[in-house]
């Protein structure tokens, strides 16, 4: 039998689980939310820090939400006996957690490349957000991808962006330091002891309505630095509830990479086009 609730003041998902299952220990409510059993106003969510807002209905025990796609195979961009780069979709965890070790690009991977006589280990170079899409790049031996990311700072990165609204100027660099909030799981902009630097540089290529596409460029790539970057500047992701509103799909796409390759020692380039419903989210 599910239970629903009605939110009465503003605060945080897992807070007003605590609050409102006053029979249930705190284990056992984190269980309940991370199974995906929890809904908010109808939509199903695992995020402890889900945002609630006055009137939203709270629903623990319905209808469990579908199981994602499963993803069997991936589209590899470029591959030799030192690195692997793919084409990640939107949707999939870029490496495994301890309650998602499967369905994951670097569990998918290492499957597709390995056979019962050959066991393929990957180690990855970088990350990108389970909701971003694009290129993602995997080394053959710890020893390469610590040659890769010993020239990381050399390493050119661009990104395209669907962000709400239209930034002023057409073209700008955002330096402000990013600090995680490792309660809240979030980056906080501007300076601080603890913040690090990060240099994000855009370029508005298109607007229609109230969203923008940007071309997005990062000297550094610090965790979630572009979202919490285009937040800070107004114009948030589109489909980013974390720093921004919520929707069906995160605008949010690695579209290039260039690294220094680790036994050539020459600019080694990846490239692959964001997917048509990528660009839907302009319309």
């Amino acid at each position: 039998m599910a239970e629903k609730f009605t939110v009465v003041e503003e605060g945080k998902l897992l807070e007003f689980l605590f609050s409102n299952l006053t029979g249930w220990s705190k284990k056992t409510v984190k269980q309940r939310l991370k199974s995906g059993t929890v809904s908010v106003n109808g939509r199903f969510t695992t995020k402890h820090d889900f945002p609630l807002n006055k009137d939203d209905v709270v629903e623990i025990g319905g209808a469990k939400r579908a199981a994602p796609e499963v993803v069997k195979t991936l589209e590899i961009i470029y591959q030799d006996k030192d690195l692997i780069a793919i084409n990640k979709p939107a949707g999939l965890l870029s490496v495994g957690t301890t309650t998602e070790n499967k369905q994951h690009a670097l569990a998918i991977l290492r499957n597709q490349l390995s056979d019962r006589k050959n066991k393929v280990q990957l180690w990855p170079v970088h990350r990108l957000d389970r909701d971003t899409s694009g290129i993602l790049l995997f080394a053959t031996s710890k020893e390469t991808r610590e040659a890769v990311m010993s020239k990381w700072n050399e390493s050119e990165k661009t990104y395209l962006a669907m962000v709400q609204g239209s930034p002023k100027e057409k073209e700008g660099t955002i330096n402000q330091p990013l600090r995680l909030d490792e309660k809240e799981y979030r980056m906080h902009v501007g300076e601080h002891p603890h913040a690090k630097s990060a240099v994000t540089h855009y370029v508005v290529m298109q607007t229609a309505t109230d969203r923008s596409l940007l071309e997005v460029k990062i000297e550094t790539g610090r965790q979630h630095q572009i979202r919490a970057h285009m937040a800070w500047l107004g114009h948030s992701i589109v489909g980013d509830e974390r720093y921004g509103k919520k929707g069906e799909k995160m605008g949010l796409h690695s579209k290039s990479l260039t690294i220094i390759h680790p036994l050539s020692k020459k600019p080694l380039s990846f490239e692959i086009d964001a997917p048509r419903n990528f660009y839907a989210l302009l319309l």
